[in-house]
């Protein structure tokens, strides 16, 4: 029915799709700048915290109950894929997109085991960044391609679960004598198990063996 001007009524306008809270945990400032930049400038999203410490991670997400937390892998204080994981016990409705700029392959198989979402590459057009937040939002699993596919060619572990399990207590800072208590083991077997880390990963000691295993996700 046309209305007194003779024109068809409209259609009342749609309200529009509550915005999409992001919390961004990026150390560098120029980085973490540009990127809340180009997400606000999404018309479906808005960044409610920033943060460039890991450490903040968990207590401002409990602040600003964000929708999304998007993550930089290597934080100072606590790293991204810790946060994540302390993320899904503490506030498991926030979803985790974690971005890296090295594409280590230990670092997706670590992110998977803390129950992120997603993980991507930094370098991606932002269009792409935004298409996977909102992927993660809606519940989807988002993980880059190329991060897939070097993930899928990395080798087997060379350590039996005890060397990895004694390696991991290593990398936490803990000395032999702690890993022996900690495993109820005899100091000699600890290291002789740190001895055998060394050999299998063609390490120089074993600070170079917890980096090696690290970058694959061995540990």
């Amino acid at each position: 029915m046309a209305g007194v001007d003779g024109e068809l009524p409209r259609a009342p306008a749609e309200a529009p799709a509550e915005a999409i809270r992001i919390l961004l945990a990026e150390d560098v400032a120029l980085l973490r700048g540009a990127l809340t930049g180009l997400l606000d400038l999404e018309p479906d999203m808005e960044v409610v915290a920033e943060i460039e410490n890991g450490d903040a991670i968990v207590r401002e997400a409990l602040r600003h109950r964000p929708d999304v937390a998007v993550l930089d892998v290597d934080l100072p204080g606590v790293d991204g894929v810790t946060a994540a994981a302390e993320l899904h016990e503490r506030l498991p409705e926030c979803r985790v997109l974690i971005l890296t700029g090295l594409g280590r392959p230990g670092d997706l198989r670590r992110a998977l085991d803390a129950h992120a979402d997603g993980f991507v590459l930094k370098d991606v057009p932002p269009a792409e960044l935004a298409a996977a937040i909102r992927r993660v939002a809606a519940g989807e699993q988002v993980v880059d391609p190329q991060l897939a596919l070097v993930a899928l060619r990395q080798p087997e572990s060379p350590l039996t679960p005890r060397e990895a399990q004694v390696l991991r207590l290593a990398s936490e800072g803990a000395d032999v004598d702690d890993i022996a208590l900690a495993l109820n083991l005899t100091v000699g077997t600890v290291r002789n198990y740190l001895a055998n880390c060394i050999t299998k990963l063609n390490a120089r000691n074993r600070i170079d063996a917890v980096r090696i295993a690290g970058e694959f996700g061995w540990v």
